[in-house]
């Protein structure tokens, strides 16, 4: 039915009410569930006599998520960087107990490390590293003056903050849970089936080049999202811990098989523009059986194993084919061309069985076996991290000699704040932006706790009516964190809330106290605010970009010269990862934009041949003349994509062809000059990145393949 036609019958009120319900539960399920675990965990922390019990309730809306996975998972590393942050803080009062200027540097400097950390991780990883750093202020920071307390701060604060995670995690798994692995469960098929549908169009010619590249950037979203739902599923139960090393596993052969795929899709277009029509048609014709096997729906909820079967007949019936395809061609260059794409439709062949077999793994009830060990290995840049290491340390620094100076009674709660916020926007790409939002935020948050101490609870006698009078309060926050327009305005106002709420056995109510605290706090936010403005991050920057895309070329020298033990998928999943990081600060469509696909595109494809090329070269005798021709070819094209230039390119060019001399004509070294005529053609691709370095080419001719 269409929204506008005219004879549809109008919703009721009732109805109108019960749609908008249902649409709206899931949040109204995460303020149910954060608010539980907040008011638990106070009355919890009053009962023990913990001297803060505030903190314990913090702790629980900071570590708020609508998904049990989430929560469990920012709970783990929340309880390391909070106990490692209490050694430190000991460690530094330890060592100077007395002198106050020496203390706040060696804090300033800690808290200034933490920050870096943060930025050279992903998800809550990234988390812990906060947290030890401003957990070792809360530790500090309030036992200045008397360090002989230091102890039972720890003590004090650590209890705290891990009843807080105990009850989070409690009411999360237990209440109404919302499982992250049913959520992986349902990115792993919808990718699955996404690609071999795409797999299928390829091999039946419907996908142009400009079709791939855009491909590959939900290649590579794919990607980087199962990982982050891995890191965190593995919290939730034994079953997805079992299954994390086959999803890893999973991961690595898509990305694999898409890479090989890539690579063959483009060959057979070079081909196709430069004439080549003979071997460019023979190798459409040879995998056609793989489109075949595909060449049916393939939902989300589709088993694999039903696969597996058609993958054995077309790779018979490829196989089959081969020797009669390779018979027809007409020249000795022909034959080049067709081997070579046969090779890399061989490799393509075999890692999309691998990846499919995975696949079907993981969809049985039962796993059968181990996997095969492999990394999702990041990649980080330690120039950015120094810059966060600087700004907060700087920050720190600026807000201790204020401290000092002025004797100022709050300067710990100002410091303890800008801590905080310098630490969790480390690593964010608009870092000002977020702070300013969560200044209003907190403000709000405030305001809002002011009106409830001094005109709700002072009327109130009991913990019943201490949740009766403040929990409307907080469900103001709890909603706007949950929305996503929101979050950042709703988390500042839950923290400004529980933290000035500041809920305890023997409620206070000073108001000079208040107000100044307000102040304190504010401050504190501010100079996390303004240290963003002079020290801006590198994030985002199109300085980093540079640095970024320098380093994804830089993949290539990785893919030439380090041991190749577990190397295709330590490449693999850099590339993919540091890929991910740079589109994501970039316009799309924008020039940027398609330098760094074209450039991504590039690394990918001759990354992957030189790890194949060195794996093929490891495993066979060869002449030491020959095996020194192949290793300069090699090393020039690591120094081209390091320094790209024309002269560098026609050194490559020139050290590829030698080495394609040296290897023609010996069976022996057939697969060798496979690889090597690939990365010719590569290099002698027209419409890749390396194009403006070549010299003026005569126009292209022939047809892509794409319908």
């Amino acid at each position: 039915m269409s929204v506008t036609d005219i004879n549809a019958t109008p919703l009721s009120t009732r109805e109108f009410l019960v749609a908008g319900l249902r649409e709206e539960s899931g949040t109204w399920l995460f303020v149910f569930k954060s608010l539980l675990a907040f008011y638990v965990t106070g009355w919890l922390a009053m009962r023990l006599a913990l001297p803060q019990p505030s903190t314990a309730m913090l702790t629980t809306v900071i570590v708020a998520n609508r998904q049990t996975g989430m929560v469990l998972a920012k709970s783990f590393y929340r309880g390391i960087g909070t106990l490692l942050g209490a050694l430190v803080a000991l460690l530094i009062v330890a060592l100077f107990p007395q002198q106050r200027v020496l203390f706040l540097s060696a804090l300033s400097l800690w808290i200034g490390l933490c920050a870096g950390g943060a930025t050279l991780y992903r998800n809550f990883k990234s988390y812990a590293f906060v947290l030890a750093g401003y957990t070792a202020a809360i530790v500090a920071l309030p036992v200045v003056g008397h360090p002989l307390d230091v102890f039972d701060s720890a003590v004090w604060r650590v209890s705290e903050v891990l009843l807080g995670l105990a009850v989070s995690g409690a009411v999360s798994d237990l209440v109404l849970p919302s499982r992250i692995r049913d959520d992986m469960r349902r990115t792993a098929r919808a990718q699955f089936a996404n690609f071999i549908e795409f797999v299928q169009r390829a091999m039946a010619g419907k996908v142009a080049r400009s079709d791939l590249e855009y491909a590959h950037l939900r290649f590579v979203r794919d990607a980087v999202t199962l990982e982050d739902l891995r890191s965190s599923v593995i919290f939730e139960d034994p079953e997805a811990r079992a299954r994390s090393g086959h999803m890893l596993l999973f991961n690595q052969r898509f990305m694999a098989a898409s890479t090989s795929l890539q690579t063959l899709h483009h060959l057979i277009n070079r081909l196709k523009r430069n004439g080549h029509e003979v071997p460019a048609n023979a190798l459409i014709a040879l995998y056609q059986p793989l489109s075949d096997a595909f060449n049916a729906p393939t939902e989300a909820g589709t088993a694999a194993r039903v696969l597996l079967p058609r993958l054995d007949s077309a790779r018979k019936a490829i196989n089959g084919r081969e020797a009669a395809a390779r018979a027809a061609m007409n020249s000795d260059h022909d034959v080049l061309d067709f081997d070579t794409g046969v090779s890399v439709l061989d490799r393509f062949i075999d890692e999309l069985y691998a990846y499919v077999d995975t696949a079907s793994v993981l969809q049985a009830p039962r796993l059968a076996g181990a996997a095969e060990r492999v990394r999702f290995e990041r990649g980080n840049d330690f120039i950015g991290a120094g810059l966060a290491v600087l700004r907060t340390t700087l920050t720190m620094g600026a807000l201790s000699l204020f401290w000092i100076g002025s004797a100022w009674p709050l300067g710990s709660s100002a410091m303890l704040l800008a801590t905080i916020f310098a630490g969790l926007y480390a690593s964010t790409p608009n870092p000002a932006q977020s702070v300013k939002a969560t200044f209003a935020g907190y403000l709000l948050g405030m305001s809002a706790s002011f009106v409830c101490v001094f005109f709700v609870l002072t009327q109130m006698d009991g913990y019943v009516l201490l949740v009766a009078g403040s929990a409307p309060f907080l469900m103001v926050g709890l909603a706007m964190v949950a929305w996503p327009s929101t979050t950042r305005i709703g988390v500042g106002y839950c923290m400004g809330f529980a933290y000035i709420l500041a809920a305890k056995n023997e409620m206070s109510f000073d108001g000079v106290h208040f107000l100044n605290d307000m102040l304190a706090q504010l401050a504190g936010l501010a100079a996390a605010g303004v240290a963003f403005v002079f020290v801006p991050p590198a994030i985002g920057s199109l300085w980093l970009r540079r640095r970024q895309l320098e380093r994804l070329r830089r993949q290539v020298g990785l893919a030439a010269t380090a041991p190749l033990s577990g190397l295709r998928s330590r490449f693999e999943s850099i590339n993919h990862d540091l890929f991910g990081q740079i589109v994501a600060q970039t316009e799309r469509g924008s020039h940027d934009s398609r330098t760094l696909l074209a450039w991504a595109l590039s690394v990918h494809e001759v990354g992957r041949t030189l790890i194949e090329l060195r794996n093929d070269m490891a495993g066979r005798p060869l002449p030491e003349d020959i095996r020194e021709a192949v290793g300069r070819a090699v090393d020039a094209l690591a120094r081209l994509y390091d320094q790209p230039g024309s002269p560098a390119y026609l050194h490559a060019r020139q050290a590829i062809a030698a080495a394609i001399v040296m290897t023609d004509g010996d069976e022996a070294t057939r697969p060798l000059l496979d690889h090597l005529h690939l990365l010719r053609l590569a290099l002698l691709d027209d419409q890749s990145v390396l194009a403006v370095y070549m010299p003026a080419l005569p126009p292209a001719q022939g047809t892509a393949h794409a319908s």
